[in-house]
């Protein structure tokens, strides 16, 4: 049944408009204005006007997708990631992938596309695997395996080489809409707004996101360059309500926007802002001190505002895993995936191995036969105090053993080991759909962790029949005796104590719980200098890591908080040493554009995340970045903790 359009958001009504035209159409609107609901009006209302055309729904990530499926269930409907849309809509054509993916190969100034120790590939090159060419979550390019950045660059030399691809995916899909644009590749862009306009074919793509949130360097930020009022290929719609932030908050955000937005709270009774029919103060406060201890200023927080670091409705915002991990407690963890000091100097050796080839420099050879050490003492890489690393190493007993393990092996076996810390804190849910799902970064060492935890887990919160579902031992139940060995077995893990990562894995295994499988068993073989520091790690400080990720604890990153809204959020201000942002740039608004622009925006995120009070916290700020402070949070709402 059509719905009036009298009965649908002012912004929905203009996007119909515009849709009538035959208009691309952009829905901009700031932190909490309810874009997913205007996307999912005005999917329901196309699909009820023009019930024989087929609607593409895009969006970010995984949750999105099955948010928007859950909500709008239908078969002329189809909701994937990018990604998972351009496959499916060129992967059938194989001749041309393999003509594209060569043609990428033999281009010279594309470093991306090589294959080591082939000069020039041949056009029947990919002919001889059956498969042809696959995307996975890896990239094998000599075997025809493309991985998501590859995907993207190929789709676009596809859409663009051959027109015909568009005219078949504008005749298939009469409305395309893509939900945070600004986090989408300019690639991705390009194909739909560049590519597609060379076709004759009719179709409406729609945009849906906000600018201002494009916290992603790899997004294409804004469509300024498509935006026109009548001659532009977009009609910016603008949606200015807000229903998640409290006045405080809102007047705070616009005043942090740069894109003249300016946001109004939502006359909505039924929104989040609001209680008994009025809109909320809320509270906002910038919070400083000398010594940079958080505690304090959590105990600041609890004691003059009534802040509850227990709630799950409170979160501490952190710029990087590293800032997190020695509070969240899981610190060496954290150590061995990103600072792990003996690939850190093989890193270094390959690095200027680079350079002096680059620069035909000839002094140093790396032989077939030279050990690790053997390469250590021919580059004799020294730190700014010109000390070498390699007696630095060795004066510390944990790193000379380290150093150790490794010094006699063959430098090209050395040469391969590489720790990935998105091998261990990357956060997408391993349940059982998104295990095989493409985007997941953990190894297989943390995924079998993860899986034995989510035994414990489910088990001890009375999960019982997930628990049966996602047990190893469920094969084993036969009788009605075998349930009660199971509940024998499980009770046994769960009181970890101190006990190591590796003595946790074999007790899984041998109880059934959690079986070493093929996967588990080849990186303990292929990994083996990775796994000796892992498994003598308490499992105790893994489930931390677990709590962690999976959201249960009162810390995040500030990336990682886009999208979500909690009632009490606490900002800390502190770059880590990243370059990439700098906080006093921020606010006395200097440095290079990009830095700031970047910066601006994480913060800006950051703090329209929360739905009642918000707390910035910056360590030893100077009197000029206070003076600026003052003005934007107000006199009243800055204060020193002593």
């Amino acid at each position: 049944m059509v719905e009036a359009r009298s009965s649908l958001e002012p912004e929905v009504k203009e996007i119909l408009a515009a849709v009538d035209k035959n208009r691309n159409f952009l829905l901009s609107g700031g932190a909490g204005s309810g874009k997913t609901y205007s996307l999912v009006q005005v999917i329901r209302q196309v699909i009820a006007e023009n019930p024989t055309s087929k609607v593409a729904c895009m969006t970010y990530t995984n949750a999105a997708v099955n948010e928007i499926r859950d909500r709008v269930n239908h078969e002329n409907l189809s909701v994937s990631t990018i990604h998972d849309f351009l496959w499916s809509n060129i992967k059938h054509f194989q001749k041309e992938l393999k003509i594209i993916l060569i043609s990428l190969l033999n281009d010279t100034e594309n470093s991306r596309f090589t294959i080591v120790d082939e000069q020039s590939i041949p056009y029947d090159y990919y002919d001889k695997f059956e498969e042809g060419i696959q995307y996975k979550e890896y990239l094998i390019l000599q075997k025809g395996i493309i991985s998501h950045d590859e995907l993207i660059i190929i789709a676009n030399r596809l859409f663009e080489v051959y027109p015909k691809l568009c005219d078949l995916v504008k005749d298939k899909y009469r409305f395309i809409f893509i939900d945070e644009y600004q986090d989408t590749s300019k690639l991705v862009i390009e194909i739909f707004l560049n590519h597609f306009a060379a076709s004759k074919k009719k179709n409406v793509i729609g945009f849906f996101g906000d600018a201002m949130q494009s916290i992603y360097d790899d997004g294409i930020g804004n469509l300024n360059a498509y935006i026109g009022e009548e001659d532009g290929q977009i009609k910016e719609i603008k949606k200015t309500q807000n229903r998640r932030n409290p006045q405080k908050v809102i007047n705070l955000a616009n005043l942090i926007r740069t894109d003249g937005l300016k946001q109004v709270a939502s006359l909505d009774v039924k929104a989040p802002n609001m209680l008994n029919g009025q809109i909320k103060d809320g509270n906002v406060v910038f919070l400083y001190s000398k010594d940079g201890n958080i505690s304090n200023v959590k105990q600041s927080l609890t004691d003059s505002y009534g802040w509850n670091f227990r709630n799950k409705d409170t979160k501490e915002l952190n710029l990087t895993h590293n800032l997190i991990a020695g509070r969240a407690g899981f610190r060496r963890l954290m150590d061995v995936y990103d600072n792990d000091p003996i690939i850190g100097l093989k890193s270094e050796i390959l690095k200027k191995n680079k350079e002096n080839l680059k620069n035909n420099h000839t002094g140093i050879t790396i032989n077939q036969d030279d050990t690790f050490e053997d390469v250590v003492n021919k580059f004799q890489i020294k730190n700014r105090s010109r000390v070498l690393k390699k007696d630095l190493l060795l004066q510390n007993p944990d790193t000379a053993k380290l150093y150790d393990q490794l010094k006699d092996k063959l430098f090209a076996d050395v040469r391969k080991i590489y720790i990935n810390k998105d091998a261990l804190i990357d956060d997408k849910k391993q349940n059982e759909i998104d295990l095989n799902r493409k985007g997941s970064k953990r190894d297989n060492l943390i995924k079998h962790l993860f899986k034995i935890q989510s035994n414990i887990s489910l088990y001890k919160n009375k999960q019982y029949n997930e628990f049966l579902r996602v047990t190893d031992y469920r094969d084993k139940i036969t009788r009605i005796n075998d349930k009660t060995i199971l509940k024998e077995n499980i009770e046994s893990l769960i009181d970890v104590g101190e006990k190591t990562i590796e003595t946790v894995i074999l007790e899984a295994h041998e109880k059934g719980i959690c079986l070493l499988d093929d996967k588990m068993s080849k990186f303990i073989v292929n990994n083996e200098y990775l796994y000796d520091r892992i498994k003598e790690i308490e499992f105790s400080e893994f489930q931390k890591l677990y709590e962690y990720l999976e959201g249960k604890t009162p810390f995040s990153t500030q990336h990682k908080i886009k999208g979500a809204e909690f009632d009490y959020v606490l900002v800390i201000l502190d770059n880590g040493g990243w370059n990439s942002y700098n906080f006093e740039d921020l606010f006395l608004k200097k440095g290079t554009e990009t830095v700031l622009s970047r910066t601006q925006k994480l913060f800006y995120v950051c703090c329209t995340r929360s739905k009642d009070s918000l707390a910035v916290y910056y360590n030893n700020p100077s009197k000029e970045v206070i003076v600026k402070v003052k003005e934007l949070f107000g006199e009243e709402n800055v204060k020193e903790i002593k």
